[in-house]
């Protein structure tokens, strides 16, 4: 069991990450702190003065969690890709991505310029951040404008009679309109820029001192105060949080670690360039076992059974199998995988950070690892309870090693729809506590018509079931439980289905209250009360939720796109290309809706008459 108390002894005096549990294992809260000592203590101090959402939240805490990091910054940019990662019940849910501003460049004009913004599209352009200082942005973004006389305006062609605007007669632009500069000297202008929100920016401090010194010694002493405010932005904006890395993708960091007892691999996981989390993992070693042996021997059955294989993973000494790993995940993933020590850049500063969190991880390692045990033997005893008679798991098979322990695995199924308009299908899975999210799998409805869940739950079985017996690997799996979110009808169907295939596996139904919560299982036409088994009644709440989620996130999605594609489509001269170009560069139909005629004009392939016949119609 986690002890509290104990382990709030334990908590280090620095800045970082804190994720509070229940007693499922479930994340409820996610928070940042100067120091995790002090403020995860706070949660479990006097009660007085602590208001009601917090004493709920802390009566539902069984255990925590923390990630360290460098400074407060880095702290609040995990704390927010964490939130997003994991929808904690107890933090203020952001529905958007507009939490942080990037700065902009518009590399896909001719003449690039460089603006500020909260969204992000694929239009071609290079995107930098996100940043937490909202003001060092303007401060660089007006600053780069001001060394390297940027155009500023968003107009994208211009004709021979088009006159400059106030920024050139004030010596703030190079008036690309009137022909004073040549595309090659821009380009190099550009290309300085994009250097130094890379991270160069010994050069532009250089010179930002230099003008500061000659200011003063002039005694310009306001023009030197304007360049110092310059020269602070510009370290704001280089203390840019490390973990939120630029023009990176997918990463896995590995690192080996012992505990007192036993050997563990820790992975940080960066998604598209953003540490979105870290899981360890509890090994069967020998006490003589070196490191590098370990990561080497994790990395041929973790990325076995898990296809999310990132172009990089990134470990901190050199395995003597590289090459031969490296051509191995390369064939699995399609592409090639490098494995790397980084020695210097971003990425080695966040190897650094990790190995410094691991070390404040050594601490708690094995009791961890002891947890998830005792958590997964309490869990399989009460499945077993239930579906011990047709599961196929013994106890006695339970293995230390966590790559090639057998757990239980559970697939769930619902169907969403509105009015029986774009039906679609949804199966989530689950080994033990955790959700499989790589093996998830949506279906939409091709061969039901009308507001029929039950032909739509037979459809999407048999498809399923049919694709793992003609050995498709997507689906090559099988499970030991099949869950549908229904009572009795949902899961006779189920049976009927697999029954025509010859597949003998347990089905349950999921039944929830007239609140909507779940209230018991059907098995074997009896229903088995869930309310006075806390285990059994948290785990399948869980899965009824997340596979309601995920039926209901696909429907939206296909029924947003129906509504945006039919909308596009009824303009006049706007055929499926410059349809998607739109939709790519601005994102929503709501965006397009209130663009302006020359913002529309900017989107490749439109003109400037099609772009006055979109705003027509939405105008």
């Amino acid at each position: 069991m986690f002890d509290i108390k104990e382990n709030l002894k334990k908590l280090p005096d620095k800045p970082g990450v804190y994720l509070h549990k229940d007693a499922s294992g479930q994340i409820i809260y996610v928070g940042k702190a100067v120091s995790l000592k002090n403020r995860v203590r706070q949660y479990f101090q006097s009660s007085k003065n602590k208001d009601a959402k917090v004493l709920a939240m802390v009566s539902h805490i069984e255990e925590f969690e923390y990630i360290t990091t460098n400074t407060e910054m880095e702290a609040l940019i995990l704390e927010c890709n964490l939130i997003k990662k994991y929808m904690p019940k107890y933090n203020i849910l952001l529905r958007d991505d507009k939490t942080f501003p990037y700065i902009k460049l518009t590399t896909n004009e001719k003449w690039p310029r460089i603006i500020k913004t909260r969204k992000i599209y694929h239009d071609g352009c290079k995107y930098f951040g996100p940043y937490t200082d909202v003001s060092a942005v303007n401060n660089i973004i007006d600053l780069l404008n001001r060394i390297y006389e940027l155009k500023r305006c968003s107009t994208v062609k211009f004709t021979n009679d088009f006159k400059p605007c106030l920024n050139y007669h004030i010596n703030q632009c190079k008036g690309i309109c009137a022909g004073k500069v040549s595309e090659e000297e821009y380009k190099r202008a550009i290309e300085h820029v994009m250097e130094f929100l890379n991270g160069k920016n010994k050069p532009i401090l250089d010179y930002l001192n230099d003008k500061m010194i000659k200011a003063s010694e002039k005694l310009e002493f306001e023009k030197a105060a304007e360049f110092r405010d310059y020269i602070l932005a510009v370290k704001a904006i280089s203390e840019k949080q490390r973990i939120t890395l630029l023009n990176v993708g997918d990463i896995d960091i590995i690192l080996a670690v012992r505990g007192q007892k036993e050997a563990h691999i820790v992975m940080f996981f960066i998604k598209q360039g953003k540490l979105s989390g870290r899981e360890s993992y509890h090994l069967q070693t020998n006490p003589e076992d070196p490191k590098p042996y370990i990561v080497s021997e994790f990395i041929k059955q973790y990325y076995t059974e898990n296809s999310m294989i990132p172009k990089e993973i990134i470990v901190e000494s050199y395995l003597e199998e590289t090459e031969l790993l490296e051509q191995f995940l390369s064939e699995i993933r399609g592409s090639a995988v490098k494995i790397i020590i980084p020695q210097k850049g971003d990425k080695k500063a966040l190897l650094d950070m990790a190995k410094r969190d691991v070390i404040e991880m050594t601490k708690t390692l094995d009791e961890k690892a002891n947890r998830e045990k005792e958590k997964e033997m309490s869990l399989n005893s009460e499945l077993y309870h239930i579906f011990g008679d047709v599961l196929q798991i013994c106890h006695e098979e339970y293995k230390n090693n966590i790559v090639n322990r057998k757990h239980i695995r559970i697939e769930a199924y619902d169907i969403s729809n509105t009015n029986g308009v774009d039906s679609v299908g949804a199966m989530v899975v689950f080994e033990g506590n955790k959700p499989i999210k790589k093996d998830y799998r949506r279906f939409k409805i091709r061969t039901v018509e009308g507001p029929n869940d039950y032909g739509s739950l037979q459809e999407i079985l048999y498809r399923r079931f049919k694709r793992s017996l003609l050995g498709d690997k997507g689906f090559s799996k099988m499970p030991d439980l099949i869950l549908m979110d229904g009572g009795k009808a949902q899961v006779s169907v189920a049976k009927q289905t697999l029954d025509a295939l010859k597949i003998n596996i347990p089905v349950a139904g999921m039944v929830k209250d007239d609140k909507h919560r779940t209230r018991g299982l059907i098995y074997n036409d009896k229903e088995i009360d869930l309310k006075g088994n806390n285990i059994l009644f948290k785990y399948f709440t869980i899965i009824q939720d997340e596979v309601h989620r995920f039926a209901i996130e696909y429907h939206q999605g296909l029924r947003n796109k129906s509504i945006r594609i039919s909308e596009l489509d009824k303009i006049e001269g706007i055929g499926e290309k410059r349809r998607n170009e739109l939709l790519r560069y601005f994102g929503s139909i709501e965006t397009i809706k209130e663009a302006s005629i020359e913002a529309l004009e900017e989107v490749p392939t439109m003109t400037k008459l099609s772009a006055k016949k979109v705003h027509e119609y939405f105008h």
